[in-house]
């Protein structure tokens, strides 16, 4: 019998909980709470924004390019699978691990953390996250520099928008969705806290920390969520192993399967591509020989396979690629897991599940490669993420008057009983109440840990921008250059 147990990881508590929840492992009213997450989840505004943000293309009128909505899905679909492969490996053993009596819930956790994964992610994606970034620590010195010379952690981590660490806020402290423990344990990629220095590589928890995972506001619920759990501070829960590798597995081919629709690249010149990136990679990895032509066998059978259909054959290419090499790369992560078990029960694993140098690591770091390199660097894209960048960062500009003001001029204002200019008035009503109600609840926490309230003022302004779907970020920019 192993020492590890699983189910110290699974739990129906919550941050919030109205009356007092037995700690019994009761399996039927665990499903019952995560089945109650997946319908909390599921039915966010939350998730329904993902339909209009970007995945690569921003602004994308055509509905067969991925959205973040799009691509959650099938991030939680790959998340499944691994499951349930992860239990066809386990076996019998599964029930040395405690973990027999978890299929179902462990398999929940997972599609949910899948489906939420992104849900912190900006307008215009990661040059959303660049512009609200390069705005704060570029432009606060100019008129904060009191509260950075007082506050230097916290202009850190104010000036390091991470969309991991919005995604925990998000669902926690925005929304106040109220998920178990277990559940939004699951989207803690990264265990470092804003107002933290990233570690050395010869850290043992380097890779955990090697982004920011949540803000010193939610750093009170972190700290609680381990210690609900019983995971070590700085550890990962389970499920968050197996997210990430399902967002690894899916993003990389989806993205060059989108630039093909939108003929940023053509498949001959694709398939050329993948085979020439996949042999400097397996040579980088110095791999065994029987594997070194696993991708030209694998876009030669997609090749052969599309040939034969009359209808689609490059939407038909994908699908049969995505055969040879999703199914092989879900196998491995799950055997990655179970390899790693008792690592990933501590959650101190310092890896990605798919990043051990195999000849699976050569096939993502491939398309990975190769996306990089002939979509996200194309003309078109670039010009995208430009104008996105410049959109965010404008709109940060329009309100910037709101930041300017006193803590008491700024509560004044809150409170309805200000003499400020009507700019400052009228910005105020455009802040949506959820938002504004966080703020309020914020400032209002009078003990010793309590953080500055323009700290949570920032955070004001960044919950409202970085909500905004691409469209409303773009509308309410034509809006504002009005006021100029």
């Amino acid at each position: 019998m192993s020492e590890i147990d699983f189910s110290l990881r699974f739990t129906l508590l919550r941050p919030y909980s109205y009356s007092e929840p037995s700690r019994e492992l009761d399996i039927k009213a665990i499903q019952r709470a995560y089945e109650s997450d997946r319908g909390r989840i599921i039915n966010s505004a939350a998730i329904r924004r993902l339909q209009q943000k970007t995945q690569v293309f921003a602004l994308e009128r055509n509905a067969a390019v991925r959205s973040r909505l799009t691509h959650s899905l099938e991030v939680q679909q790959t998340g499944r699978f691994i499951v349930q492969k992860i239990y066809e490996l386990l076996g019998d053993r599964a029930a040395d691990y405690q973990l027999a009596q978890f299929e179902r819930a462990f398999e929940s956790l997972v599609e949910m953390a899948c489906l939420m994964h992104d849900v912190g992610n900006p307008p215009f994606g990661h040059f959303g996250e660049a512009a609200i970034s390069d705005w704060f620590s570029q432009q606060l010195p100019d008129f904060a520099s009191g509260f950075i010379e007082q506050y230097p952690k916290l202009f850190q981590d104010i000036s390091h928008f991470e969309g991991n660490a919005q995604g925990i806020r998000l669902m926690q402290s925005l929304l106040s969705l109220n998920l178990t423990y277990s559940q939004i344990a699951g989207i803690l990629k990264y265990t470092r806290a804003g107002d933290e220095l990233k570690p050395a590589k010869s850290d043992a928890k380097s890779y955990l920390m090697k982004k920011v995972g949540y803000y010193a506001s939610e750093r009170p619920f972190v700290q609680q969520l381990w210690q609900q759990l019983r995971i070590a501070a700085g550890n990962r829960h389970p499920v968050s192993y197996v997210m990430e590798a399902a967002d690894d597995i899916s993003y990389c081919l989806a993205d060059i399967e989108d630039a093909v629709e939108k003929g940023i690249i053509t498949l001959p010149a694709l398939q050329q591509a993948l085979i020439q990136e996949y042999a400097q990679q397996w040579q980088h990895f110095g791999q065994a020989q029987r594997h070194s032509s696993v991708m030209a066998h694998a876009i030669e059978y997609a090749a052969s396979k599309s040939a034969k259909i009359d209808i689609n054959q490059t939407s038909q290419f994908f699908t049969f690629l995505r055969v040879k090499l999703i199914h092989p790369l879900v196998e491995h992560a799950a055997k990655c897991f179970v390899d790693n078990i008792d690592a990933i029960f501590r959650g101190d694993l310092n890896r990605a599940l798919l990043e051990d140098k195999s000849h699976c690591h050569a096939i993502t770091e491939t398309l990975k490669q190769v996306a990089r390199r002939e979509v996200f660097s194309h003309r078109e894209i670039e010009k995208l993420e430009l104008q996105g960048y410049h959109i965010i960062g404008s709109l940060l500009h329009h309100y910037a008057p709101l930041l300017k003001l006193s803590s008491e001029a700024f509560t004044a204002l809150v409170e309805g009983t200000s003499n400020q200019p009507l700019i400052a008035t009228r910005l105020l009503h455009r802040l949506p109440q959820k938002h504004l109600a966080t703020y309020k609840k914020a400032i209002k926490n009078d003990g010793d840990d309590a953080l500055p309230e323009f700290y949570h003022r920032c955070r004001l302004i960044q919950d409202y921008v970085s909500g905004m779907t691409d469209q409303f970020a773009q509308d309410e920019y034509r809006m504002m250059q009005a006021l100029d």
